[in-house]
C-alpha cells in the first residue's frame, strides 16, 4: 500500500516505523523545525528525525496550503495517516487518496475528543486509557472508527501512558490498514450523546491546592508536564512536584511534616506525600534529600 504518513511528535513514531517496515511510505509531512527544549537552537521533529533515518522523503508544513497540498497529491498515496500531525486539516485532504485518511487519536472515542486526551484520562480518574483509529472528518475527531484498544491506567503518568498509547496506536493502525485493504474494515459512528471534550491543560488547572484532595493532586501530578506543571507554594517557597502519591497518613489540610525521609502535606482530604521535586531555581531531586534542608514549622498553599 503506497502512504503519506502525516505526524509531528514522539507519539506517532511508532506509527511510521510500523508503516515503513510494511508498506511504501511515499511521503512523511510533519510540522517545521521549532525551539523544542530548553535551548534556542531549531531543533527537527521527532517524526523528521526518523524518517530521515529511514530514507524517507519529508516535506515540512506548518499548515495544509496549496503547495503542501499539491505535493500530497503528487505522491499518489492510496492512503493517508495521520498521527498527532498539529494542525486543522482542510476537507480537501479527505478526497486526495482512494481509502481516505485514517487518524489515530489516543482516546476510546468518542470520549476525550481533542489535543489533550490522555492527560484528561488521568485527570478524570478513569481505568482504562486507549486509543483509535478513526476517518479523518470536517470536525474534529467526529469521525467513525474502525478499531480500538485499551490499556490500564492505574498509577501511569501521562509520559508513560503516552509511549505504551502510542505503541498500541502503532499495531492497531496496521491492522486497520490490512481491513481497509481487503474491504472487510467495519466502521462505528461516534455516539455524539457520549462525547466529552479534552482541551490542552492550562497552567491554572494544574496547580495543587490544600483545599482540594489528595487523590484529585497526585491525578494533577500524574497528568503534568513541561507547558502545565503541577506547582505549589511551601512556606512560601515554588516548588514543581514531579512525583506524587496518596498516603494514609493524617496531615492537617494545609500542614507538611518532613521526617524519616517522607514529605506529607495535608489536603482537604487524605495526605499527599512528594517523592520528586524541582524547587524554582534549581534542578530535580528526591523530596526525602530536598526535605532534608527544611526547618521550622512548615506550611503549603496553592501559587
Amino acid at each position: 500500500m503506497r502512504i503519506v504518513f502525516m505526524g509531528t511528535p514522539k507519539f506517532s513514531v511508532p506509527s511510521l516505523e510500523a508503516l515503513a517496515a510494511r508498506h511504501d511510505v511515499a511521503l512523511v509531512v510533519t510540522r517545521p523545525d521549532a525551539v523544542r527544549g530548553r535551548g534556542r537552537a531549531l531543533e527537527p521533529s521527532a517524526v523528521k528525525a526518523r524518517a530521515l533515518e529511514l530514507g524517507l522523503d519529508v516535506l515540512e508544513a506548518s499548515r495544509m496550503d496549496e503547495r503542501a497540498l499539491a505535493a500530497v497529491r503528487a505522491a499518489e498515496p492510496d492512503v493517508i495517516c495521520v498521527v498527532a500531525f498539529g494542525c486543522i486539516l482542510p476537507d480537501e485532504l479527505l478526497s486526495v487518496a482512494p481509502l481516505g485518511a485514517v487518524n489515530v487519536h489516543a482516546s476510546l472515542l468518542p470520549r476525550w475528543r481533542g489535543a489533550a486526551p490522555i492527560q484528561r484520562a488521568i485527570l478524570a480518574g478513569d481505568e482504562r486509557a486507549g486509543v483509535s483509529i478513526m476517518r479523518v472528518a470536517h470536525d474534529l475527531d467526529a469521525g467513525a472508527w474502525c478499531a480500538q484498544a485499551s490499556v490500564e491506567v492505574g498509577e501511569k503518568d501521562a509520559g508513560e501512558l503516552t509511549v505504551e498509547l502510542s505503541g498500541l496506536g502503532a499495531s492497531e493502525l496496521v491492522g486497520a490498514l490490512d481491513t481497509l485493504a481487503d474491504g472487510t474494515a467495519v466502521w462505528h459512528e461516534q455516539d455524539a450523546s457520549r462525547v466529552t471534550l479534552a482541551p490542552k491543560l492550562t497552567k491554572a488547572e494544574m496547580l495543587l491546592s490544600p483545599e482540594d484532595s489528595a487523590v484529585a493532586c497526585a491525578r494533577r501530578v500524574r497528568a503534568s508536564g513541561d507547558t502545565a506543571p503541577a506547582r505549589l507554594a511551601l512556606s512560601g517557597r515554588g516548588l514543581r512536584v514531579l512525583e506524587a502519591r496518596a498516603a494514609d497518613e493524617f496531615v492537617e489540610a494545609g500542614a507538611v511534616t518532613a521526617a524519616h525521609g517522607r514529605v506529607l502535606l495535608g489536603c482537604a482530604e487524605g495526605t499527599l506525600e512528594l517523592l520528586r521535586v524541582r524547587p524554582d531555581g534549581k534542578g530535580d531531586r528526591d523530596a526525602s534529600s530536598w526535605a532534608a534542608g527544611l526547618r521550622g514549622e512548615l506550611s503549603w498553599e496553592r501559587v
